[in-house]
């Protein structure tokens, strides 16, 4: 059975059609391996095993009368502890939510379910989501799965990680600075940032109901393959309730439409947040397999907008929105620091994340207004290119370094930045509401994967999961750590 636990979810859910493997046999793989190997990685967070027993035995008893779930029936999965799962504890890893039992599942997870996974478990985030770690004091510390004293990536850390050791079948995560991105990058699987508000989210939320999808944010799938991407999103994506009187969803895809139809620009590095010579590299791998399919290929071909400026705005947006899930106590004083006791001379990273985490509705209305205009210039972009190919972060995955996030700095190529630097190349995007798919390319020499990432047009979300098929299949492919397979 353990050959099984690396295929796709796709691959799996054609496995239980078949009646090659049933549900519960599968469930039952999984969870061994969970037993073996989660208490080295640490994962996944939250057993539901008995329910999800019970829900595989349902599965067989459907598929035995010929009825199928869905696209994903039988399935087993898990899902990133900041999403409400019926039952369970949702704490965004703060002890002061500790004991936050939510009593319904969040909408994601019931397309999902109604898709026919079997969700048994929840995986591990870093404190309030804001990391590219993934600990808490509640559960502890994730590891890599390819080396233990290194990261996952963070805020889904430990759906990357379940992904690649090959604990899980398939994952969903959130992205507000990389969460999805970064993860699969420094884990080596697939990862899908949509298009802003593409997916309903409602049920992904800290304590309380909330309906609103907060700016920037978005959920989106991890995978081990780029198939599972494209269904995922087929079942996740489409407006609410109330927007689905008057909005139907037609997403364009690639289609038949072969690579070398395909104009390309090419964005490697930038000044702004250099990436290690071994990123670049990947970088142009990708490139030369694009090129050799006959893709039309620009060299830094770069939109129409200073990136320093974009990274402004989208920190400033970025910055306004985490402080907005502060409790009350810590952002009064907080405002009452920048106000009274901050020099207003001092325009350091430091000062300058401090005010717009205290901005006024006024300076929140003008970054808006200047990230629509990079939207727009975006917009123009796409009318010259179908995708675009950047880095994703600056450097494989590092060490673990839970040292308060001011003594934290990063070695790319032996020189020393700024830590949060790295959120630049998930910034881009982030700001302007594009998706992006981020594919593996291999590991390095120290046996760690390295990720690129496939930038496309606003709602061209099947569109740069499509280049990610294609490409998958020229080789680049997830590739499960040795200690695991």
């Amino acid at each position: 059975m353990s050959e099984l636990a690396f295929l796709s979810a796709t691959e799996l859910a054609a496995k239980v059609a078949e009646k090659e493997v049933s549900a519960v046999e599968l469930l039952q793989m999984y969870l061994a391996r969970v037993d073996t190997h989660n208490p080295g990685l640490n994962a996944i967070c939250v057993d539901i095993r008995e329910q999800a027993m019970v829900d595989a035995e349902a599965a067989d008893a459907a598929l035995a009368k010929g009825h199928s779930l869905g696209v994903f029936h039988g399935v087993p999965m898990t899902v990133k502890e900041s999403y409400n799962v019926a039952g369970t504890p949702t704490t965004w890893g703060n002890p002061d939510w500790q004991d936050n039992v939510t009593k319904e599942d969040a909408e994601p997870v019931k397309k999902l379910k109604r898709a026919g996974v079997n969700v048994f478990g929840k995986t591990n985030v870093p404190l309030s989501l804001a990391d590219f770690q993934s600990y808490n004091e509640i559960y502890g510390t994730t590891n890599n799965p390819y080396d233990h004293e290194r990261i996952p990536g963070g805020s889904s850390g430990g759906s990357a990680a379940a992904l690649a050791a090959g604990l899980t079948g398939l994952e969903i995560g959130s992205d507000i600075g990389g969460s999805i991105r970064n993860p699969a990058h420094f884990c080596g699987v697939f990862g899908h940032k949509p298009t802003h508000d593409l997916l309903w989210m409602r049920g992904h939320s800290a304590p309380g109901d909330l309906r609103s999808t907060p700016d920037i944010s978005v959920i989106g799938p991890l995978a081990r393959s780029a198939n599972d991407l494209y269904s995922a999103i087929k079942v996740m994506a489409g407006p609410d309730e109330i927007m689905s009187r008057g909005y139907q969803l037609n997403l364009p895809e690639l289609g038949e439409r072969s690579l070398a139809e395909l104009k390309v620009g090419v964005w490697k590095n930038d000044e702004a947040a250099p990436v290690a010579q071994e990123v670049e590299a990947r970088v142009d791998l990708v490139v030369a397999a694009l090129r050799d399919a006959g893709a039309h290929i620009t060299e830094d071909a770069k939109p129409d907008f200073n990136a320093d400026h974009s990274n402004e705005v989208y920190q400033r947006l970025l910055q306004a929105t985490m402080a907005s899930r502060m409790p009350l106590e810590n952002y009064e004083s907080l405002k009452a620091y920048v106000q009274n006791e901050l020099d207003p001379e001092d325009n350091s990273t430091t000062a300058q994340t401090l005010r717009a985490q205290v901005s006024s509705f006024k300076e929140w209305s003008q970054a808006n207004e200047m990230r629509h205009q990079l939207r727009w210039r975006w917009h123009e972009y796409f009318q010259q290119y179908d995708i675009l190919i950047t880095p994703m972060m600056a450097t494989p995955a590092f060490k673990h370094d839970q040292r308060p996030f001011a003594e934290r700095t990063l070695q790319v190529d032996n020189q020393e930045r700024p830590y949060f630097e790295q959120v630049f190349w998930a910034g881009l995007t982030g700001v302007a509401y594009l998706p992006s798919t981020v594919i593996p390319t291999g590991l390095n020499d120290l046996g760690l994967p390295i990720g690129v990432q496939i930038v496309g047009p606003q709602y061209g979300d099947l569109i740069t999961i499509g280049v990610a098929q294609k490409l998958e299949s020229m080789g680049f492919v997830f590739k499960a750590p040795a200690a695991y397979r």
